[in-house]
């Protein structure tokens, strides 16, 4: 996979504040949840060769997600992942932080192209059988066309998904595809890196919430929890 270029630095860093509030004003004004239940998140991965160095904890960081939506209802993700030789795999959808991680962790990165087309049409396809909430996406790289992309994405929006991107690193080809995959779905991206961690948790967090919950729920997390959470107040009032 080719080498990584670009100077885009995330969250904690010098500018890090304005990205993030940036990236929860995003998530705060995505299409609003319907319906009550549990949430619906399709959490998908690449888990191609780039992405071994910090494949396992990221996978910890992931597997938080459940923790802030139990009161709202809780939250059942499928968890999506490709690598390898044009391998791309579901889960069944599970409603508990045991389960997603022990799917998670058995998981071993395979070098291979990027097969984003594949998660975001398996996403308009969920969709159209049973409401799915938001995507998540957690990638580095970007290898396919960005407008045969920006098509899938845009059947997405039009069903209301929200598509939330974690980019990792800093290849400015890739950031360039995932904002228009955000912009599309109106949903959000955000970068992040090695240092990121606490962010990227808090981060995720949210998005958890929104879709367990809805922006209310959002609201109320961003007052009890602070931090970078905490800079949805002002914006959201």
């Amino acid at each position: 996979m080719a080498a990584k270029p670009g100077n885009s630095k995330v969250p904690a860093k010098s500018g890090g504040k304005a990205a993030v509030n940036r990236f929860l004003n995003q998530v705060a004004a995505a299409p609003g949840r319907a319906g009550t239940g549990r949430g619906r998140l399709i959490f998908a991965m690449d888990a191609t060769a780039s992405r071994e160095p910090t494949w396992d904890h990221a996978c910890h960081i992931q597997g938080e997600m459940f923790a802030a939506t139990g009161s709202l209802g809780g939250l059942e993700v499928q968890l999506v992942f490709y690598r390898g030789f044009g391998e791309c795999r579901a889960s069944p959808w599970v409603a508990s932080s045991t389960e997603l991680v022990r799917r998670m962790t058995a998981v071993t990165c395979l070098g291979g192209h990027t097969q984003i087309g594949r998660v975001l049409a398996h996403a308009v396809k969920e969709t159209r059988k049973k409401r799915v909430d938001a995507l998540v996406f957690v990638g580095d790289a970007m290898e396919e066309d960005v407008d045969d992309l920006s098509h899938i994405a845009g059947e997405l929006g039009l069903l209301g998904v929200p598509a939330f991107i974690f980019h990792e690193g800093h290849d400015t080809v890739a950031a360039s595809g995932f904002r228009q995959i955000a912009k599309l779905t109106k949903g959000a991206y955000c970068s992040f890196d090695a240092g990121s961690a606490e962010q990227l948790k808090a981060l995720l967090g949210a998005v958890a919430v929104y879709a367990a919950g809805g922006r209310r729920a959002l609201e109320d997390l961003s007052r009890q929890k602070g931090g970078v959470v905490r800079l949805l107040t002002s914006d959201l009032e």
